[in-house]
């Protein structure tokens, strides 16, 4: 008589629904089933539909900021609907919740962003109309070619490949870890990271529970990058620091280099006319260093940067 396989334990994994967010919870959800030897039918994928997801016609910023890809899931986690909730790290909140922690970051992915309709920012045609509804990514631009034209453009990546192709915009941004989650690396060029600074917590995917969840908590454990962990939470300690939003331009590199943290961060006004950069060398988990630097960004605004990074005032 063959004995019956040990039940594991069955997690609820709550993710948007998107195709690129349903991407990152099916490798979260093969990442912890290969580390505990369960079956993959031991986490359930729950699928919600975020308030950012429904309103496409007008900037993240003017409908409620990042907390939009995140409020159903915080009210369904704290609800126990789900166990644990999966998250585009770029794309939630600063300050979050005290009922919810980070359990586990996934290795970081590729962090840069990919130009699609140009090979290179000096190859975007003379007066290009260019989509994007990231304040980091439309004022970099505007710093580098003024000439360029912004537009709002929201959408998940096949919304926005559809609105290129339709003239809506001659280019447009695209992360190049969410490319490579779709396997759609072909369609842009990424961008190399010393004329174009990326986002805070960009290729990253993290995963949160209820704080108070030790259970599930070990079990995540496992899956947990202390690398890329140390990078998100310098890069997330400066953000704080700064009192930056999703209105603020600030654009974040932070990368390890042995047994240091090396970031490099910039500021911008909204219309790319004014720039300050700064940077810094530190252990991991020491944020002193961050501080520090973010102090010396905010004491160097200038007038046209300085009212958008709470930090400031």
């Amino acid at each position: 008589m063959t004995e019956a396989p040990q039940s594991a334990p069955r997690l609820r994994l709550g993710t948007r629904n998107s195709p690129l967010a349903m991407a990152q919870a099916v490798e979260t959800r093969a990442r912890l089933c290969a580390a505990h030897g369960w079956a993959e039918d031991a986490i359930e994928l729950v699928p919600v539909l975020a308030s950012g997801d429904k309103v496409l016609d007008r900037p993240l910023a003017e409908i409620g900021g990042k907390a939009l890809w995140t409020k159903e899931l915080d009210q369904w986690l704290g609800e126990g609907r789900i166990d644990l909730a999966v998250h585009s790290a770029k794309d939630v909140e600063t300050i979050r919740p005290e009922a919810f922690h980070f359990a586990a970051f996934l290795p970081r992915a590729d962090r840069r962003d990919s130009l699609v309709g140009a090979v290179s920012i000096a190859a975007i045609a003379q007066g290009a109309v260019v989509g994007t509804s990231a304040p980091r990514r439309a004022s970099q631009l505007l710093n580098l070619r003024p000439d360029c034209k912004v537009v709002t453009f929201r959408g998940n990546v096949a919304t926005r490949l559809a609105k290129l192709q339709a003239g809506e915009a001659d280019v447009t941004f695209l992360a190049a870890a969410g490319l490579e989650r779709l396997g759609q690396s072909a369609v842009g060029h990424p961008l190399g990271q010393n004329e174009w600074i990326p986002a805070a917590a960009q290729g990253v995917i993290a995963i949160e529970c209820r704080a108070d969840d030790a259970a599930t908590t070990a079990l995540l454990a496992a899956i947990d990058d202390a690398p890329t962990r140390a990078e998100l939470e310098a890069e997330r300690a400066l953000l704080a620091e700064l009192g930056g939003t999703c209105h603020s331009p600030v654009a974040v590199l932070c990368e390890t280099a042995g047994r240091k943290l090396s970031m490099r961060a910039a500021l911008f006004s909204p219309d790319g006319a004014e720039r300050i950069e700064g940077t810094a060398t530190f252990a991991p988990g020491d944020h002193a260093p961050v501080k520090a630097l973010a102090a010396d960004l905010l004491t160097r605004a200038t007038p046209g940067i300085a009212p958008h990074f709470r930090g400031a005032q």
